[in-house]
């Protein structure tokens, strides 16, 4: 963490949209894998494969370590503050902050990673007091360039992000949303 960066709180919890995201608990472990076990979030997030317990633990251990470094936190996307229905991320970035999500298959179609997102950038924007928050994704992904456009991001004329992860070559587009002036 540099000097110019702030920590995060150590509990958050975000409510709007009809959502409330909030922490990652121990209690999650065992709902996290019907959550991110799936081959959708293999193929498109950096995720680990397969999923299981101890990929579980390992995330939530990580999610600690990068919120108390002050660069990324996770939370658990949640209707009501209980069972986690997928999470959100909010990574420091250059350009100001890179949003992530992914939602559980068994809750997909309900409009919770759109929502998610802006609750996620009115954080940025308000408590963070961030001008600028991206999405990173491939044009091929349907889902989230959907998602992207339901929540008032614009693809951006920047170059496309290329790499390789999995295995799998990518090339990511970025969308941004600039916080009103």
């Amino acid at each position: 963490m540099t000097s110019t960066t702030s920590p995060f709180p150590s509990r958050l919890e975000l409510a709007g949209e009809g959502l409330v995201l909030r922490d990652w608990t121990e209690a999650d472990l065992a709902a996290m894998p019907d959550l991110f076990d799936h081959p959708d979030i293999a193929y498109w997030t950096p995720i680990v494969s397969p999923f299981d317990e101890e990929a579980a633990r390992a995330r939530l251990d990580r999610d600690r370590r990068m919120r108390a470094d002050g660069t990324t936190i996770l939370l658990a996307v949640t209707v009501d503050g209980g069972a986690p229905l997928g999470e959100v991320m909010l990574r420091r970035a250059p350009e100001g902050a890179e949003i992530g999500y992914a939602i559980g298959p068994a809750h997909r179609g309900q409009g919770l990673a759109v929502r998610a997102v802006r609750v996620m950038t009115a954080y940025a924007f308000g408590q963070l007091g961030l001008q600028q928050v991206i999405l990173e994704l491939e044009a091929e992904n349907a889902a989230s360039v959907a998602v992207a456009t339901k929540a008032g991001f614009r693809l951006l004329d920047v170059p496309l992000i290329e790499g390789e992860e999995k295995g799998r070559a990518f090339a990511l587009q970025t969308w941004g949303l600039s916080r009103e002036s």
